[in-house]
């Protein structure tokens, strides 16, 4: 009996030992549990932070590596050169035959790429006066190197000041020529998305030459301020923009502007056909030295950003931005054999930076569109078997409102990444076309932080756990939206918001993550960096915009500070659009602000009117004005007209509003 009894404690007493085993860790977690119970929404999230964390780590290492071996090479070759340069000469020598573009019916290779990109490049030296020979190089005149080149940190009025530019049609063809351009020059860029846009684009940056995105909606004014402001000495415009742009041409050649139109027909006196030019070049690698920086923060290329107070402004990037946008697509979870759509404007970063360049990353394929087509949308993903979709929250919603077709069922789709997005068309997209994964992200062309919501919850741009923070550092703080400024304690610093209260979204400035300001004078960048934040001496770049961080993490974007908008994709300067508006003479006073509407993305444009007395609304006139001086997004879809003197009673509602930002004056 005794035995028996033995034979049936056992496995009791072995029974017990276990589950004491297991509730050992809950015991020793239960303290922490007790005092820490407000944690849990947030270390719910760890193994996705923890496995976004080291993607990253991994990501920023391999990109280290990639730094120093350009460092290391032959300052002849081409993997010696900027990081586009060594970067698509890598490629073409990984992965010759691997498809880089498809735009249409034409495929390009990375090897196809690398040649095109070569003759561009060669175009472009002939330009500076250099002449390096069929395949080689040569230190003759007007060579771009590093010696030569402007001096980093310097004015934009020394970059692209071109003092030794000469007229004509032609580039220079020998070393004696006079030249068109001067090293480090700013050529601009105006041309729809295409495989020209990109050839040119990496030829200038292989030449050393800096390359501005102009926004293809822009004339008159606000294009002839963009390419004063970013110091332009050529510009290559569209053949099929000639016809708009006839008025502006006086002026652009007043500017001393040398003008090339990328591709033949019927051009104006002075403008050259640069593709022809190019076709003739031949397709041999440049040498690297021509192209690499003195340093890694110097100026390569300027990206127009709406400013919030008055016309676009040209943002500097980076080499050193350059190469760390080379490395979102693999954050993203993106492989080398994912095909990537991207029908986005490539003077946007999110096309140029992020979709191409972030392509190039990974070495994997896009499918370039001009413009976006909802209804051919799901057609193309199906023939070119696409399987990662980059877009605004705007072509979203224009896919959900479709009609039902075929093409929509049995695609490849399997992750969507972009920004915008709101979260009714969010459930309505993965519901109707998933399962597919959407990464939302926040970013700014000029700025020096982003956020990856990794997680897929719908709503949010982010998240703001302590891993991400350690890599990507960032702080929300208070901000007092009655006087526009950051709300600060007794001894000068802001101070930090709590979970589900909005706050300023700001992020430290540092070597790694520098914030170059744009061309100009320095008061361009007035209220863009603010100091003494958290301790003295500190300085943080402010994005303008407010963000609320709920109990789990996640960052939802709020709204944004200061007199903008964003309609259509595009950011608005209300005062840019107000200006244009009273210089109309039977206006007295104009008042530009954004509002909803209901089913489409962003806010449209108002503009509140009051007439001049005695002068009548001419719509006709308003109208041809308008339109010859603003891009179409920033055109007001309603007017309002008032009479003069004509105010609001501030009652507890509107007080209520105003104090909560829902309200502006």
């Amino acid at each position: 009996m005794f035995a028996s009894g033995w034979n049936q404690t056992v496995p009791t007493e072995e029974a017990g030992s276990m589950a004491a085993l297991l509730l050992l860790p809950l015991l020793l977690l239960l303290p922490l549990l007790l005092l820490k119970l407000h944690l849990w929404p947030q270390l719910r999230w760890l193994p996705a932070d923890l496995a976004f964390a080291l993607r990253a780590l991994r990501c920023k290492r391999a990109l280290r590596a990639r730094a120093l071996a350009a460092a290391a090479a032959d300052p002849e070759s081409p993997e010696g050169g900027c990081s586009l340069a060594w970067r698509l000469a890598e490629l073409a020598r990984q992965r010759p035959a691997h498809t880089f573009l498809i735009h249409g019916s034409r495929r390009f290779s990375y090897s196809e790429a690398e040649r095109e990109s070569n003759r561009a490049a060669r175009a472009f030296l002939r330009a500076l006066g250099w002449d390096g020979g069929p395949g080689g190089s040569d230190s003759g005149a007007g060579s771009a190197g590093e010696g030569e080149r402007a001096a980093p940190g310097a004015g934009d009025a020394a970059a692209g000041s071109g003092a030794g530019l000469a007229g004509g049609n032609g580039a220079a063809r020998g070393g004696g020529a006079a030249a068109l351009l001067a090293p480090g020059a700013t050529v601009a860029l105006l041309l729809p998305a295409g495989p020209e846009f990109l050839w040119l684009w990496f030829g200038l940056a292989k030449a050393g030459l800096r390359t501005a995105f102009v926004p293809t909606a822009l004339r008159r004014g606000p294009l002839l301020h963009c390419l004063r402001s970013c110091g332009a000495r050529a510009l290559v415009l569209a053949p099929e923009f000639l016809e708009s742009l006839e008025p502006d041409l006086p002026a652009l050649r007043g500017m001393g502007l040398h003008l090339w139109a990328a591709g033949p027909g019927t051009h104006p006196a002075g403008i050259s056909d640069l593709l022809a030019e190019v076709s003739a070049e031949v397709d041999g690698p440049v040498p690297g030295y021509l192209s690499s920086p003195q340093s890694i923060t110097d100026t390569c290329l300027y990206i127009f950003t709406s400013g919030t107070t008055g016309l676009p402004k040209a943002a500097r990037i980076s080499h050193l931005k350059i190469l760390q946008c080379q490395g979102f697509y693999q954050l993203c979870g993106v492989h080398q054999e994912d095909v990537i759509y991207l029908a986005l404007p490539l003077y946007h970063m999110s096309g140029s930076l992020l979709g191409v360049v972030g392509c190039l990353g990974i070495g994997a394929t896009v499918v370039l569109k001009s413009r976006f087509s909802a209804g051919q949308f799901w057609e193309d993903c199906q023939q070119h078997r696409v399987t990662v979709f980059q877009y605004i929250g705007e072509l979203c919603r224009y896919l959900v409102n479709q009609p039902l077709s075929k093409a929509e069922h049995g695609h490849k789709v399997r992750l969507a990444v972009g920004s915008g997005l709101r979260p009714d068309t969010w459930e309505r997209f993965v519901r109707r076309f998933g399962p597919l994964q959407v990464l939302e992200t926040y970013g700014l062309t000029e700025g020096n932080v982003a956020t990856i919501n990794y997680t897929g919850q719908q709503g949010a741009v982010g998240r703001a756990s302590w891993l991400y923070k350690h890599i990507f550092p960032f702080s929300l703080i208070r901000y007092d939206v009655t006087i526009g400024e950051p709300i600060r304690d007794p001894r000068g610093h802001c101070v930090a918001t709590s979970p589900g209260e909005p706050g300023l979204l700001v992020a430290p400035v540092s070597q790694q993550s520098p914030f170059l300001g744009y061309a100009g004078g320095p008061e361009l960048a007035q209220g863009k960096l603010l100091k003494d934040v958290f301790r003295p001496g500190d300085v943080f770049f402010n994005t303008g915009d407010l963000l609320v961080c709920d109990d789990q993490g996640f960052l939802r974007f709020h709204d944004r500070t200061g007199d903008t908008f964003r309609w259509k994709g595009e950011n608005v300067a209300t005062t840019e659009v107000a200006e244009v508006f009273e210089a109309l003479d039977f206006l007295q006073e104009v008042n530009v602000y954004g509002v909803t509407v209901p089913g489409h993305e962003g806010r449209a444009g108002m503009a509140a009117l009051v007439l001049r007395p005695p002068h009548s609304l001419d719509l006709m006139q308003l109208y041809t004005h308008v339109s010859e001086n603003l891009p179409p997004y920033a055109r007001p879809r309603f007017l309002r007209l008032q009479a003069a003197g004509a105010y609001l009673p501030l009652t507890p509602t509107r007080y209520g509003a105003l104090l909560a930002g829902d309200l502006r004056i």
